[in-house]
């Protein structure tokens, strides 16, 4: 046994709990580890004894909290779980192996003794990937619910089988990377893996944890990262996984004001308690470390940060100033993010952070949480709510567009449009937009121009790159027959364009977080509900992006430039082969001289309806 581990996991700075706890292979056998400070009695129970309780005891080791035994029978492949009895009881409950590398498909409950003989071939990748995730790089991310990106023949797909499909498909489409929604063990497949039980063992539903690492392995040799989403917030209260573990609150409160979460119906961890968030770092740095994760996405953070999240008068409790900050859920969030950084300098973290708290994105050292992102969520909202009104009616809400400019580099933000935004009656992306079929194409493609001119990084969930009609149904496949139309081609070459064109010019992506890679001009014609700014890169390169977000073409518009010379159009959201009327500038454009949007020089373009165009000074 490694006290040394267990100190740490004892103390809360512990992130390889998981190296000491749970079933851990031994020249001959198995070691079986767990925490149950508060229980009168510990046995295992599996293949390896006929599911007898009480015949294969675990001893407490000291005053730790924690118990363990050494099972030379247990082999590769076998089911258990943990009999544990409380102090106030003589039945014998089982649960679940809290650090299990692999758990059985629900609504079966058992844990999986497993050993991993997967070989890694990502070195490459794992050596360049530091360089990728620069905040000066372009990350561009497509986010994925494995079980419903394509069912073949109406069955889940198989994370293995799956792999050479996916990743070409990305490449396809040009993204960087995906985010996986949670593929940690939940038993309810409704819950998108938002409601998490195994937080060491991915769902056995897509395949076995060596076959998901086939997949990582496979879109890492395409130049692929993978970012998983994580849930730390909360977890469900089955009997049989971490609610009342020992019979008592061991993982979540006692008092339901701070240990049930009302929008979920699950339990809230407790930070305040070491051994909690020496589990929950040690979950992460395992994806990081074991799965070649290379990053990720944690989820709800603003119910972490705040006591009353979701909660009325009188159902709360406040921290010892009497303030509504969960203290001890910020401290954790420190100390995940200082760990995950310290020992793997070139990963991710991004926060789901939906509030105004100040410095998410910012280092620790410098009083903030130590994300390396945000989503922007006023953004995404804005900009949606926005788009939906009539074209007519927009020039009444330029502000929406305009107020992104108070705030923009206050945090490094992840422009994100994820599946929240397509599901619960929300419609889907193409199917929110308003006018006809030809005008909802136009916004979508308008929406996607806007986005990837925007500074931060982006993010699309799948499904809206090529204009899914439908809401997304985690229970079926995505329409894939959408894609023998040409307008939704179309739409996935527009997607896939504006990718190529954000990765390959600095100007879109090197001062992605940076007040001096914007500026903002142009930006006050509500009238004409026209939109503008320039875009830099670190050489002083530049890019106008401009918006025009009516259906009417306007001939001769007249726009400021900072340099003078030829001006050509290098992206139109109008162009033909997306879909679109073809009101595009097939000729560059001279600058005039005269003070104009705060620059020296203007140009005269013609924009077209419903949509986003890029311009960039010819080289001399």
């Amino acid at each position: 046994m490694n006290w040394n581990e267990i100190n740490a996991f004892n103390a809360g700075y512990g992130t390889k709990s998981h190296e000491v706890l749970g079933a851990l292979p031994l020249d001959k056998g198995f070691r079986f580890s767990v925490w149950a400070p508060n229980a009168a009695e510990v046995c295992v129970i599996g293949d390896f004894n006929n599911w007898e309780k009480r015949t294969t005891p675990l001893s407490p080791m000291g005053d730790s909290g924690v118990w363990s035994v050494d099972v030379e029978t247990a082999t590769q492949g076998q089911k258990y779980k943990f009999g544990i009895r409380f102090r106030d009881g003589v039945d014998m409950f089982t649960k679940q192996d809290p650090f299990a590398r692999r758990q059985e498909i629900a609504p079966a409950t058992a844990s999986i003794l497993f050993e991993s003989s997967f070989e890694w071939t990502d070195q490459n990748w794992m050596q360049q990937r530091k360089a990728k995730h620069s905040v000066d790089a372009p990350i561009s991310i497509y986010e994925v619910h494995l079980g419903s990106w394509r069912k073949p023949n109406g069955s889940y797909p198989n994370y293995q089988q799956i792999a050479e499909e996916l990743a070409d498909y990305v490449i396809r489409a040009g993204f960087t990377h995906i985010e996986l929604l949670p593929i940690t063990h939940h038993p309810f497949y409704g819950s998108w893996g938002y409601q998490c039980l195994g937080y060491f063992a991915p769902s056995e539903l897509l395949g076995s944890p060596d076959e998901l690492k086939y997949l990582i392995n496979h879109l890492h040799s395409k130049g692929i990262g993978v970012i998983l989403d994580w849930v730390p917030a909360h977890f469900p209260t089955d009997e049989e996984g971490l609610h009342s573990f020992d019979g008592t609150c061991l993982f979540e409160h006692e008092d339901p004001r701070k240990g049930f979460h009302p929008d979920w119906n699950t339990s809230i961890f407790n930070y305040g308690r070491s051994e909690v968030c020496a589990f929950l770092m040690s979950s992460a740095r395992f994806w990081l470390e074991e799965y070649h994760i290379d990053g990720i996405r944690v989820d709800a953070v603003a119910s972490m940060l705040y006591l009353d999240y979701s909660r009325n008068d009188g159902e709360w409790v406040p921290n010892s100033d009497g303030g509504n900050q969960n203290w001890e859920a910020v401290d954790f969030l420190k100390k995940l993010n200082e760990s995950l950084y310290g020992a793997f300098p070139g990963i991710l973290t991004i926060a789901e952070e939906s509030t105004a708290w100040s410095g998410v994105s910012r280092p620790t050292f410098d009083g903030g949480l130590g994300f390396g992102f945000k989503w922007d969520m006023g953004w995404m909202h804005d900009t949606l709510q926005y788009l939906q009104r009539d074209p007519i009616h927009r020039q009444h809400h330029h502000n929406e567009l305009t107020f992104r400019s108070v705030y923009a580099f206050t945090e490094n933000y992840v422009l994100a449009l994820s599946h929240d935004e397509v599901v619960h009656g929300k419609k889907s992306l193409l199917s929110k937009m308003p006018g006809d079929e030809w005008q909802q194409r136009a916004n979508v493609r308008l929406l996607f121009g806007y986005q990837f001119a925007q500074p931060g990084k982006k993010m699309l969930f799948m499904g809206m790159e090529f204009g899914q009609w439908e809401e997304w149904n985690h229970d079926a496949q995505l329409d894939w027959a959408l894609l023998q139309h040409p307008n939704h081609i179309g739409l996935l070459d527009c997607v896939s364009d504006l990718n190529t064109l954000y990765k390959t010019q600095p100007a879109l992506h090197q001062l992605d977080v940076n007040e001096n890679g914007v500026q903002w001009i142009g930006m006050d014609n509500a009238e004409q509900s026209i939109l503008a700014f320039l875009r830099k890169s670190k050489q002083d390169e530049f890019i106008l992006a401009i918006f025009n977000f009516t259906p009417l073409v306007r001939e001769n518009y007249s726009i400021g430039v900072p340099q003078k010379g030829s001006w050509q159009e290098i992206f139109n959201s109008d162009d033909k082969k997306y879909g679109g009327s073809g009101v595009t500038n097939t000729e560059p454009s001279l600058t005039t001289e005269g003070h104009l949007h705060g620059q020296e020089q203007s140009i005269s373009v013609r924009l077209a309806p419903l949509a986003a165009h890029y311009w960039k000074l010819q080289e001399k």
